[in-house]
């Protein structure tokens, strides 16, 4: 029969075995009681009727005991592993079927009728967390491509606030994550890269994070609060990381948010929505054009940046706290809306970050966004607009009165799979109009009002779930300011230049070893070559330093489990 939504609803939690068909896809589910028993939350049973058959069976492979068949007319089928190979028939082809085997486990119906479920909608992206595949039983790449590159499913389980449970496990959603690394430039940096590092040629611990990621009640809530209350809790979940920076050499809070998320429909279409606090602008969004997430998803911080970019990208991070709400409609339409307020100094300091000159939003800073988002078959297309303004004290003194900044920004997403392949396009752009009230009076700038333009497009490709690749190039241009870019020698934010990547990632298939079955491991050599870096090509400091001496090679190994 015909699954509507509420009606498709109905007949699961009925109990009821039969075919749940959807329009829009030739694809059968054939539930049987158990399986429908382990569906118990309402969100994930209204969103199985919107299961694509190609991108169910794109996601197979992270899903336990998934294969695929191919029908007379050679379209895929996905079923669980019985041993038996799959046969064509003679007979008038029906439409792909996922056939679920009775006498399979429990845990994988589950997984399967969830997998089919999050396919549709998109979604960090998050950093790819070991204790969200073992809250989910899923393996890495059910999430992510080259993590933490997201997926249809990775977006999905995002948007619906990081809470999709098997309950195959009770252990608390803690995970740890490792990056030693290599960073080389072209050329040395007299004084040291970083206090205590040499000049040149530098080993470093980049990070050791801990995670506190997924269900915010983790696997208790019931136990704890009962059935009703703790299916209620169940809705909460979190992404929580605490960082030791090995170059800074300090321990602080990192990106943390809690958030709230359910589904419901709003005329007869399904509406993802929820509610959140975090403590970064734009942690929240699903999508990887946007600043938070984007490409380079790792890079030095023993190696020379340039020295502009904007606000909206990380130029708040960790100093502010935000509350929004956000909701996906009919699986195309995203909204999210925020505002974000500086945090006490001791609060700062407490949390281990160091507020001496940062950018103070003494009120509230609007945050919006909006996005279209279209999945058919192997593709994803994404296209959004994005922004943040703020009245701000410049260095936290509010002696001489208030700047504006406003950024606003466009970004877009493609993703295709076939064969053994994966192809993400990435590109974004953002403007940012400053008004220096405050700062010209203080002498931090020249004008009394600037503009920049930063913009970014990458290509990431992915073969067979293990060896990828990725070339992005990168380009910020604005106002003249000398007093704003002091150490560019022209007074110029102007720099470009191409960044390229290759990486080996050997557990990313088939998970990591049977007593850490969960972890991952992704090796990468990144290789910044630039163009022009603070305003010109050659000596762009004045002290005879070029662009191309801040070429960095960069070697990592990002250890998640």
């Amino acid at each position: 029969m015909p699954c509507r939504n509420l009606s498709c609803l109905a007949i699961l939690e009925s109990g009821l075995s039969g075919p749940v068909e959807d329009r829009k896809s030739p694809m059968r589910l054939r539930l049987s009681p158990v399986a429908t028993a382990r569906l118990r939350d309402r969100a994930d049973l209204m969103m199985l009727h919107a299961t694509p058959a190609p991108l169910l069976a794109r996601l197979s492979p992270g899903i336990p005991g998934m294969t695929q068949e191919m029908t007379e007319e050679g379209q895929d089928v996905v079923s669980s592993q019985t041993g038996a190979p799959a046969t064509r028939s003679n007979a008038t082809p029906e439409p792909p079927t996922m056939k679920l085997d009775l006498a399979a486990k429990a845990s994988h119906l589950l997984l399967i009728a969830l997998a089919g479920a999050f396919m549709l909608l998109l979604s960090p992206a998050a950093r790819a967390v070991p204790s969200y595949a073992r809250q989910t039983g899923m393996n890495c790449i059910a999430c992510h491509t080259e993590f933490p590159l997201l997926t249809e499913f990775g977006r999905q389980f995002k948007l619906n606030g990081y809470t999709l449970s098997t309950g195959q496990t009770k252990l608390p959603p803690i995970a740890f994550m490792l990056q030693p690394s290599f960073t080389q430039t072209n050329k040395g940096q007299p004084g040291g890269a970083a206090p205590h590092f040499a000049n040149n040629s530098n080993v470093a611990l980049s990070q050791a994070s801990a995670f506190y990621a997924g269900r915010l009640f983790g696997p208790y809530a019931e136990n704890l609060f009962g059935p009703s209350v703790g299916g209620f809790l169940n809705k909460f979940g979190t992404f929580g990381q605490v960082t030791y920076d090995g170059v800074a050499q300090t321990i602080h809070w990192d990106n943390v948010e809690i958030r709230y998320a359910d589904t419901k429909t709003l005329l007869s279409k399904p509406v993802t929505f929820g509610f959140y606090t975090n403590n970064n602008p734009g942690m929240q969004d699903p999508w990887n054009g946007s600043p938070v997430w984007g490409f380079p998803f790792s890079s030095s911080s023993l190696a020379p940046t340039p020295g502009a970019d904007t606000l909206i990208n990380g130029g708040l991070a960790q100093q502010v706290l935000g509350v929004g709400a956000y909701a996906m409609f009919n699986n195309t339409f995203y909204l999210d809306i925020a505002g974000y307020h500086t945090l006490s100094t001791q609060f700062q300091h407490a949390m281990g970050i160091d507020p001496t000159d940062e950018t103070d939003v003494p009120g509230i800073a609007p945050y919006w966004r909006f996005a279209y988002a279209k999945a058919a078959g192997n593709h994803a297309f994404q296209v959004g607009i994005f922004g943040m303004t703020g009245r701000t004290y410049p260095g936290r003194d509010s002696s001489a009165g208030k700047d504006r900044i406003t950024d606003w920004g466009l970004d877009s997403e493609y993703q295709i799979s076939f064969g053994k392949s994966d192809v993400t396009l990435l590109a974004s752009a953002i403007y940012e109009r400053e008004t220096w009230s405050a700062s010209q009076r203080l002498g931090n700038t020249a004008n009394t009002s600037d503009h920049l333009w930063t913009a970014k497009a990458t290509v990431d490709y992915l073969y067979d779930k293990t060896y990828g690749g990725a070339i992005s190039y990168f380009w910020d241009t604005g106002s003249r300011d000398p007093a704003l870019y002091s150490e560019s020698a022209t007074g110029s934010p102007l720099s470009d230049g191409l960044v390229l990547q290759l990486n080996y990632m050997p557990l990313n298939k088939n998970g990591g070893p049977s007593f850490w079955p969960k972890s991952n491991v992704k090796f990468s050599v990144q290789y910044v070559i630039y163009n022009r870096f603070n305003g010109s090509r050659a000596n762009y400091d004045g002290a005879g330093r070029n662009a191309k001496d801040n070429n960095t090679l960069y070697a990592e190994a990002w250890f998640a489990f």
